[in-house]
């Protein structure tokens, strides 16, 4: 408390005098608001310090949902676990993981999708969807309590950049960017690179991107790519799986099998002398003496590969390394078959 009557003595008066001394000496209305208005900003910020709690905290900030944002779920979890509050703020579509849900020091402040206009031109549908979200963005964030940082995933940066480093400056909080992607070039897909939306996008997102505190970055070439193209300073930080992610018994691994198998029939035995006892699939078998599962000595390769099928993941790449595989095979080389599997439910699938 003494710090805060420090805090409004040395920096609240002074103000308040240089507010007086203005309304004195200024005779245009223009120069008076403006004194006015920064007033008020040093007085929000300085009302944000003082009414903070002592535990630091952080609003997290996902323009999407957060049930498929599983990054910034880490996000959340690592910090509740390092001591800090954690005000989430996303899309609740799906459900987000158990751990976030019975995390205590985690507090989920869900916010509906903006639609927008649904007719007219696309321009203008833009153009209305951004100002709606700018104001939603602006009333969830007010409505939080003032938190030390506020951690936003880019893309999508168009509002939530620019909305959020003004509630960080109303409320002196430090903003930090988590770098996916650039929300221009997946503007660009759809647009192209000419488009006066995608070089304004563009600028928008290195201008306001500057102004962030921190940074954070899913690879070194993306570093590399903010530090050389816009100067902007980040750390990589690498997915890591958390520690529920581990290797599933052969027990468990043959009843996944088995369930799959029912509607895919890349996992079924292929051994045609085993009957529908459910003994056999493509990858594992259950001795009919001991009962106990052991993988088949020669089985296919499994691949998983999970993709958002959207227009700035070019999953052709992968697609791509498979025809060369069945090429090596067919040209005589010693390789196991492959059963593929690729989860995703977007609209480009």
């Amino acid at each position: 408390m003494a710090e805060h009557r420090l805090v409004l003595i040395s920096v609240v008066l002074p103000l308040a005098a240089a507010c007086a001394y203005g309304l004195a000496v200024t005779r245009g209305k223009l120069a008076w608001v403006a004194v006015f208005m920064f007033a008020v900003l040093c007085l929000l910020r300085v009302w944000s310090r003082c009414s903070r709690a002592g535990v630091p905290s952080v609003c997290v900030l996902v323009l999407g949902d957060i049930g498929r944002s599983p990054r910034m779920q880490y996000h959340c979890l690592s910090l509740s676990r390092h001591g800090y509050g954690v005000t989430l703020l996303g899309y609740r579509v799906t459900k987000p993981h158990p751990d976030l849900l019975n995390e205590k020091n985690i507090q989920i402040c869900p916010i509906s999708e903006v639609k927008g206009l649904t007719v007219g031109p696309a321009v203008l549908r833009y153009i209305v969807k951004v100002v709606l979200q700018c104001l939603q963005l602006f009333y969830a964030l007010l409505r939080i309590d003032a938190p030390h940082f506020i951690l936003l995933q880019n893309p999508p940066g168009l509002p939530s950049i620019a909305v959020a480093w003004f509630i960080c400056l109303l409320r002196a909080s430090k903003l930090m960017i988590d770098w996916h992607n650039y929300g221009y070039t997946i503007m660009a897909l759809s647009l192209g690179e000419r488009n006066p939306i995608v070089r304004l996008a563009k600028w928008y997102e290195k201008l306001f991107g500057r102004l962030s505190d921190y940074n954070l970055c899913v690879t070194n070439a993306m570093k590399e790519d903010l530090s050389t193209n816009w100067n902007i300073k980040a750390v990589t930080l690498y997915d890591r799986p958390p520690s529920r992610f581990k290797e599933s018994a052969l027990e468990d691994q043959h009843h996944l099998y088995l369930k799959l198998s029912k509607d895919y029939p890349s996992f079924r035995s292929r051994e045609t002398t085993v009957d529908d006892t459910g003994d056999q699939t493509a990858f594992t078998e259950r001795d009919q003496v001991s009962g106990l599962v052991a993988p088949i000595p020669v089985r296919p390769a499994l691949l998983i590969s999970s993709t958002s099928w959207t227009e700035d993941e070019d999953f052709s790449v992968l697609l791509e390394a498979l025809e060369e595989y069945e090429d090596f095979i067919k040209e005589g080389a010693k390789l196991p078959d492959l059963v593929c599997v690729i989860t995703g439910t977007v609209w480009l699938k």
